[in-house]
């Protein structure tokens, strides 16, 4: 692997176009990933998931526009961490090239990385959702997204150390779904489980499966961006990587099928997963390896990422919400490692590096040292930050009773579906925690009858819940609770 210190600028205008299209498809990942989450969980938390992930997006592209790019891809010091020559993209021009793109404008290819940096921190708020306060949500994405993702990426694309040994990361296996993995990991243990994590084993009921399906389904389309424009050209490159991005998801549905059908019914949820975690594990090598290896690393990623979220949450009881370590993490990781069996393109120019490699041994054990450095990296620096944040902002998740009344209304003072009682009646949670209808219909300036959709005779009989709430899918089984108008 060679790396030239200035390429030669060709700018090419259909290559141009496609990295356009390739960032519009990676930026509406992240609304996706904010509906997929939403979906997957209850109706209680919508908005607060959905908010982290809107909130994010647009603060951490302001920190990329101010210093993250300049971080990630300025001229590196000592192989760790690129120079603040960019800060502001200053020398980041429309009509000339960078040393990482020779065939599209800098700007360009500096906006298509700002995508990247703005969904991996946000990766993470699926392992602890339902939990973390907002404060410590947005202070904790700021620091991880500076104190790991931005050396993590100088690292591997920006020319940093493990570049230079010959670590290889085609779209972002180690770069972002191992990193992510990694911090997910230690935020779900540090953060604790959720208060009835051993009533559904970790597995609460989805509030909205059809708006996960449409996130999902908008993830996969993004997928082809992601991988496909890390080309960085409109080639054959790029059908390359847009294929295997296909085949590798879909291989791993499949095994989540057959195994779900095995031990009990095809669900909808296990599909999604299925998918995503393919998606995940083909990510770094989506440009490297043929159709066959492809198909290989696909069911790889759907056996192991099966069982290890069986084996986590059944065995260890690690309450992370929608599994992120197994689904991103460990398939990204899979499939890094994987690349330096099966890779096989030679003399293609990604990233400013030219390759000529063939699958080794050497191969296979650079990305093993690269995988185990960045996994180890993001779960040290993760824990230090979760550790200091505590210290100084206090615990760091919501109290049982907040979880239980749900942070749509305690951290935004919203609730999702207006027709849901989400409200805690009176002496249930008591009047420090929740607001009184009135309270809430000053609020928001709407009506009871908008509000409510149960009778007056489920409000008497809902003293007697044992949640103290009426809502969907939260209902456990036994319990003698009112019923809740079906069409909400």
């Amino acid at each position: 692997m060679t790396m030239p210190s200035d390429p030669p600028c060709n700018l090419d205008d259909g290559n141009t176009t496609w990295i356009l299209v390739s960032t519009i498809f990676v930026l509406g990942m992240c609304p996706a990933l904010a509906f997929f989450e939403a979906g997957m969980l209850r109706s209680k938390h919508t908005l607060s998931i959905i908010t982290q992930i809107f909130v994010g997006n647009s603060v951490l592209s302001v920190m990329w526009l101010c210093f993250g790019y300049s971080l990630s891809f300025g001229p590196s010091i000592l192989g760790l961490i690129g120079a603040p020559t960019h800060l502001l993209w200053i020398d980041v021009p429309y009509d000339k090239c960078s040393r990482h793109s020779n065939t599209v404008p800098a700007a360009l290819h500096a906006l298509f990385q700002m995508m990247f940096a703005c969904i991996t921190p946000l990766l993470m708020t699926g392992s602890y959702a339902e939990r973390l306060r907002f404060d410590c949500f947005l202070a904790f994405t700021i620091l991880w997204e500076i104190v790991v993702y931005y050396p993590v990426c100088h690292w591997i694309w920006g020319g940093g150390f493990l570049a230079q040994m010959g670590v290889l990361d085609f779209a972002g296996g180690i770069v972002i779904h191992t990193s992510a993995g990694a911090g997910a990991l230690v935020a779900a243990v540090y953060c604790g489980r959720r208060k009835d994590f051993y009533d559904y084993m970790g597995e609460c009921p989805p509030s909205n499966l059809p708006l996960a399906a449409s996130g999902a389904a908008l993830l996969w389309m993004g997928w082809f961006g992601f991988n496909g424009g890390s080309a960085l050209a409109a080639g054959t490159l790029a059908v390359s990587a847009v294929v295997s991005t296909h085949v590798g998801g879909c291989c791993s549905a499949v095994v989540w099928l057959l195994l779900s059908m095995k031990q009990h019914r095809p669900a909808s949820t296990g599909i999604f997963n299925g998918v995503l975690a393919g998606l995940a594990g083909i990510t770094p090598a989506s440009g490297y390896v043929n159709t066959q290896a492809t198909i290989l690393i696909g069911l790889l990623c759907g056996v192991t990422s099966y069982y290890g979220v069986q084996f986590s949450k059944g065995r260890l009881h690690i309450d992370d919400a929608l599994d992120v370590h197994w689904v991103h993490g460990f398939t990204g990781a899979l499939g890094s490692i994987v690349l330096g069996i099966f890779g096989q393109k030679s003399s293609n120019v990604v990233h400013g590096y030219e390759m000529n490699f063939h699958g080794t041994f050497t191969q296979v054990a650079l990305q093993v040292f690269g995988v185990t450095v960045v996994g180890v990296y993001a779960g040290a620096m993760t824990l230090g930050i979760l550790w200091c944040l505590e210290k100084n902002l206090g615990p760091l998740s919501h109290t049982e009773d907040k979880q239980q009344m749900g942070l749509d209304w305690v951290d935004h003072g919203e609730v999702a579906y207006h027709r849901l009682n989400v409200l805690a009646l009176e002496n249930v949670q008591g009047e420090d925690y929740m607001p009184t209808e009135d309270e809430y219909r000053r609020h928001k300036h709407i009506t009871m009858e908008t509000l409510y959709a149960v009778s007056d005779t489920d409000v008497s009989a809902h003293h007697n819940e044992t949640t103290g709430l009426i809502s969907r899918g939260t209902h456990r089984t036994g319990t003698t609770g009112p019923v809740v108008n079906p069409d909400l």
